[in-house]
């Protein structure tokens, strides 16, 4: 079974890590979704190249166990908020860690004007102002589904709840 203080790495770094052209990209994907580290990106990644890798391996099943499971992937992935409603396994096919990384709270807490800058997102939910439907959440990395989206705010007794209580 294992140690259970030495979890598995829930990501796989690159085989080649000194690809320049690569390296360009992951530091810009840094900057816009404000990441602390590469590991970050890479743990999108890996979860971006599973569901493609679960989606590939769908291709090659009989058609009556394919259509089964093709409706389920679909519509976990909808659920995470990943794909839109009417997807198709191409959809998943084109799945990146950019799509992944927009599902993070500390994205949809910038996105959602809660933050200046997404800095100040990460600053926020990592300090305990953000609540998702009541409940402080302090992980930035955690993967917002579509029914949390909208119960996104400042988590009870936060100092900025009262100050946009006062603005309103």
């Amino acid at each position: 079974m294992g140690d259970p203080r030495k979890p598995r790495r829930k990501w796989e770094g690159p085989k080649h890590p000194w690809i320049k052209e690569r390296l360009i990209q992951e530091l810009e994907l840094m900057g816009r979704y404000g990441l602390k580290n590469k590991k970050e990106l890479w743990r999108a990644a890996t979860l971006a190249r599973k569901f493609r890798h679960m989606a590939r391996s769908l291709l090659g099943l009989p058609e009556d166990i394919r259509r089964e499971r093709e409706r389920a992937l679909l519509h976990r992935l909808h659920r995470m908020g990943l794909i839109g409603e009417n997807a198709t396994l191409d959809d998943v096919l084109g799945l990146t860690a950019e799509h992944v990384l927009e599902r993070r709270l500390q994205t949809i807490v910038w996105k959602k004007g809660l933050a200046r800058t997404i800095y100040q997102a990460r600053q926020l939910i990592t300090h305990g102002h953000i609540a998702i439907a009541g409940r402080r959440v302090t992980s930035p990395g955690y993967l917002v589904s579509r029914e949390e989206e909208d119960l996104i705010d400042y988590a009870p007794g936060s100092p900025f709840k009262e100050r946009a209580q006062e603005a309103a």
